[in-house]
């Protein structure tokens, strides 16, 4: 078991604290560091190893390994650079519990690790699909029965939105075209779905421009003016955030408008493509960014 709450500087962790971190015992990880040549070097007379927040994810990537089935040596060469080239074949259901427990366990650590492993391996379609949306409704299912699961919630979010960040980073910030706009609509606050996409459009290349949750309206039309989108995506996951009165500003504007989310159902055909999966959203991004 991981320790929870265990604090470090950036950069400055002590081999004793990351044993604890790790739920091993320092000598663990000094035969670990002899046998494997893993983390960081001696820094000469008098003075400690530490170990940099990257060796720390590195180690508990190691770990995860090793709990899944693959021999110690084989999980170190892994983890730290050259391995195998294939890893194990994590089910989707496997990946699920371990997200959940973590995040039930406050682990934001081991939280982030299996999250970038995720969408490193899968890509955030499938990731977000197949693993992160099933957790997210377990907890949503928890919140129902009456399990007021907020601490959980807020690590596991927090930590998907900014693994969502990380993924994102990896592609050009800048793509030539005219961009896909996102949005949520101004009250909308559960802004992951767009995350997701926004990761996956990334990935596939297509010109993206995001504004995240809370954006005024105001704010919304004028960007919609100003990066000349060839779509505008607005979501809304319940009823009460649906702004019919917002795509019908930007459609005015002589944008192309398309609805993402289930808070538009109950407005039935506003002349908007509307969307509802992650997939459909893609294939109508994709279908306007090749016009």
């Amino acid at each position: 078991m991981e320790a929870k709450n265990v604090d470090a500087p950036p950069g400055a962790w002590a081999p004793g604290k990351v044993a604890e971190l790790l739920g091993v015992s320092p000598v663990t990880l000094r035969s670990w560091s002899a046998r494997y040549g893993i983390g960081p070097p001696a820094r000469g007379a008098g003075r400690h190893r530490r170990y940099s927040d990257a060796d720390v994810r590195r180690l508990q990537h190691m770990q995860r390994l090793v709990g899944r089935g693959m021999p110690v040596r084989e999980a170190a060469a892994a983890a730290f650079g050259g391995g195998p080239p294939e890893q194990p074949d994590v089910p989707a259901a496997h990946r699920v519990r371990e997200l959940a427990e973590a995040a039930e366990e406050l682990r934001s650590a081991s939280v982030a690790g299996l999250l970038d492993e995720t969408l490193g391996t899968l890509g955030p379609a499938a990731a977000w699909t197949d693993v992160l949306a099933p957790v997210l409704r377990g907890l949503g299912d928890r919140w129902q029965r009456g399990d007021r699961c907020f601490a959980s919630e807020w690590t596991l979010t927090t930590e998907i939105s900014l693994a969502f960040e990380r993924f994102s980073r990896r592609f050009p910030a800048a793509v030539p075209g005219r961009p896909v706009l996102l949005a949520c609509c101004p009250a909308e606050r559960h802004s992951l779905p767009m995350e997701a996409l926004r990761a996956t459009l990334a990935e596939a290349g297509v010109p993206v421009a995001y504004l995240g949750q809370l954006v005024p309206a105001e704010a919304v039309a004028d960007l919609a003016t100003r990066l000349d989108p060839v779509l505008v995506l607005l979501w809304s996951l319940a009823p009460p955030t649906a702004d019919d009165l917002l795509a019908a500003r930007v459609r005015d504007l002589g944008r192309a408008v398309g609805t993402a989310g289930p808070g538009w159902t109950h407005l039935g055909d506003r002349g908007f493509p509307q969307v509802n999966d992650l997939t459909s959203a893609v294939d109508l991004a994709v279908a306007h960014a090749a016009t």
